[in-house]
């Protein structure tokens, strides 16, 4: 399979085409770049799976284009869920709601309930209402790979594998949305991300991060390693801990980079390989992951620096304690 990388002027009916002949497109957001297929076709969302390496039973997320397409794939939506909706749509937030019997299997991996996201990105809106079927959507790449934020991480990992990848330019946001399970007695964040804790409870007036065993599933970014470069990575818990792992491991002959934040890189002493993501928490989210995508292609080990657990911090360190394995030093 050829695979092309076309604008959206160029495109637009071609990908629309394949979506409506049962195949999948990538499309950008303003999170990552998405791999979509029509969300009531069953055997099409397969290809996703297919494409991807991805187990079924990972649940996906449908992706809409008009805030009323939710009564297309969701039943008994509460006042509370409206609300979160209503703050926050469109934009990097995944909404947990009862599934309608109009949503295969194939798209919940089986459970009762359903993830629904209405992006922000111009392009994945005009894509996605040209279609005129919610898609259902998860990162564009190869399972447990970085996810992308650009159309040539797409295209350097899953060429061959997609027909069409749609440009969209780099994503703003730069990490997966936040996905809240609306469906728990009390709100539940499966999965944090721009939209933080704070902001939803602003909303909500009490929310939780979900801190159960993870047997089942119920969103995407939960039950597996995901986020991963090639070679191996650790977190180094302060600056000076950074230095040290990057000399010991350049000692044994890898070639090592630091990623980290500008005031963090100020700290290190000395000439080392370094990766710079920015002065503020939101800059590092938008560029964590293009920051792992050429560390991987030109280093045999990366160091990432610790972004604590408060705010935005915790949603880069959910990315990154998956991408590492937890390994710190």
């Amino acid at each position: 399979m050829q695979t092309r990388i076309v604008s959206i002027q160029q495109g637009l009916i071609e990908a629309v085409e394949l979506i409506k002949n049962g195949d999948i497109v990538v499309f950008p957001t303003e999170t990552v770049y998405g791999l979509g297929a029509n969300a009531f076709d069953g055997g099409a969302v397969r290809k996703i799976f297919e494409a991807k390496g991805r187990p079924m039973d990972n649940p996906l997320i449908a992706h809409i284009a008009d805030i009323s397409w939710i009564d297309k794939l969701a039943v008994d939506v509460s006042d509370c869920a409206k609300a979160v909706m209503n703050e926050f749509m469109p934009g990097p937030i995944t909404v947990i709601l009862k599934r309608s019997k109009d949503v295969p299997d194939e798209v919940t991996a089986g459970l009762d309930s359903v993830g629904i996201r209405f992006p922000s990105h111009p392009v994945a809106r005009q894509f996605i209402m040209a279609c005129g079927v919610p898609l259902a959507a998860p990162s564009a790449n190869t399972s447990t790979k970085i996810s992308p934020t650009s159309a040539q991480h797409v295209f350097e990992d899953m060429q061959g594998r997609v027909p069409l990848i749609l440009q969209g330019g780099a994503c703003e946001v730069g990490i997966e949305s936040t996905i809240v399970d609306m469906t728990a007695d009390i709100p539940t964040i499966l999965r944090p991300g721009a939209i933080t804790q704070d902001m939803l409870a602003r909303v909500l007036g009490k929310v939780k991060n979900y801190d159960g065993q993870i047997i089942v599933a119920k969103a995407p970014g939960m039950k597996y390693k995901h986020y991963a470069p090639s070679c191996e990575m650790v977190v180094a818990t302060s600056a000076e801990s950074a230095s040290e792992e990057y000399i010991r491991q350049n000692k044994k002959g890898l070639a090592t980079v630091i990623l980290a934040k500008r005031d963090y890189l100020e700290g290190i002493d000395g000439v080392f390989d370094l990766i710079d993501l920015g002065e503020s928490d939101e800059d590092a989210m938008r560029n964590i992951y293009a920051a792992m995508h050429e560390a991987q292609n030109k280093y045999d080990y990366i160091v990432c620096q610790d972004f604590g657990q408060d705010g935005l911090g915790a949603s880069i360190m959910n990315r990154i304690n998956k991408a590492s394995g937890g390994k710190r030093i």
